[in-house]
């Protein structure tokens, strides 16, 4: 396991240097001239030229991405273009509001999802396993910011019961914290939660066939022990499988969700620097969510040897 491990950090090097470079070349393929948009609509040629030299977007291509990865080596993630704080700090600010959503709505989803597809398993062809998967259709069919507008609607405006904008640090209470979070967890689990529940139905529906699940029940091994005792565990894996790849849903959804509820996190972090081009801020959010999604891919195959002493590597 050790040496899987050391092998998997080593094969992250060359990735996260494909990704250095993809996200570094978008300043240049992207549509739009940061220059041009600092200085205005009345600037004249001339003071978007000096805008430009003094931004050192005049260097070569090479030049310029040495640099930046010579930075970048140091935990230099560069500087705003228009606020002139460093990416780090402006990151570090913002990342409490948008790991607590996420980890909030990973919660939420697989507390509902896993039992959601347990059940719709069990009771398979009936009118329970009709309507889960059917939500799980809508779950897919719906935009985010449909359902956040509709929730902030009904819960938010027409009832009252919940706040649906800002956030509240942890610092300042669990319950006003979490009160914060509701609205856009469920949002943003709302196509988490089907896609977890229809795995774990299609997992499970494969497990409940086997020999050993009819050995159990021929012993009268209880219903609930046989679904989240001895079918569950076995079918584990492809459910692990979509969590960790669900998180790319996360990531995208967070941009949306926080656009939505006006949560201060790195989504809106993200939308505010695309719109006044702001690629420094860019580059570093892009960089932090790719080296996110490898960490978990790399945590999600370590846990399949804990769910099945079978796979070594």
């Amino acid at each position: 396991m050790f040496a899987f491990l050391i092998r998997r950090i080593f094969t992250t090097i060359p990735v996260m240097g494909f990704v250095a470079l993809f996200v570094f070349s978008l300043l240049y393929i992207a549509p739009g001239d940061p220059a041009a948009v600092i200085a205005g609509d009345q600037a004249s040629l001339e003071d978007i030229e000096r805008i430009r030299a003094g931004l050192g977007l005049d260097r070569p291509f090479i030049v310029r991405f040495v640099d930046w990865l010579y930075h970048l080596v140091q935990g230099d993630l560069g500087t705003s273009i228009f606020t002139n704080l460093p990416v780090t700090s402006m990151i570090a600010q913002r990342i409490e509001p948008t790991l607590s959503l996420m980890l909030v709505t990973l919660i939420f989803a697989i507390l509902f999802a896993v039992p959601m597809g347990v059940l719709a398993a069990w009771k398979a062809n009936s009118l329970i396993d009709r309507v889960i998967m059917t939500f799980a259709v809508i779950g897919f069919s719906v935009p985010v910011f449909v359902v956040g507008y509709l929730l902030a609607y009904v819960f938010g405006l027409q009832f009252g019961w919940l706040p649906v904008q800002g956030y509240t640090p942890l610092s300042h209470g669990v319950w006003p914290w979490f009160q914060n979070l509701i609205l856009p967890a469920i949002t943003l689990g709302f196509v988490y939660v089907a896609l977890i529940a229809r795995i774990t139905r299609a997992s499970m529906l494969d497990v409940l066939q086997q020999d050993y699940i009819r050995t159990a029940r021929s012993k009268g091994v209880g219903q609930q022990s046989i679904l989240f005792v001895h079918a569950l565990k076995n079918a584990a894996i492809p459910i692990v499988t979509v969590i960790g790849l669900g998180i790319a849903l996360l990531i995208g959804g967070a941009v949306v969700t926080e656009t939505v509820f006006a949560i201060p996190g790195i989504g809106r972090l993200t939308v505010d620097a695309i719109l006044r081009r702001d690629y420094p801020i860019i580059q570093g959010v892009v960089l932090l969510f790719s080296f996110t999604y490898v960490i978990i891919n790399l945590a999600v195959d370590v846990i399949y040897t804990l769910l099945d002493p079978r796979i070594r590597y």
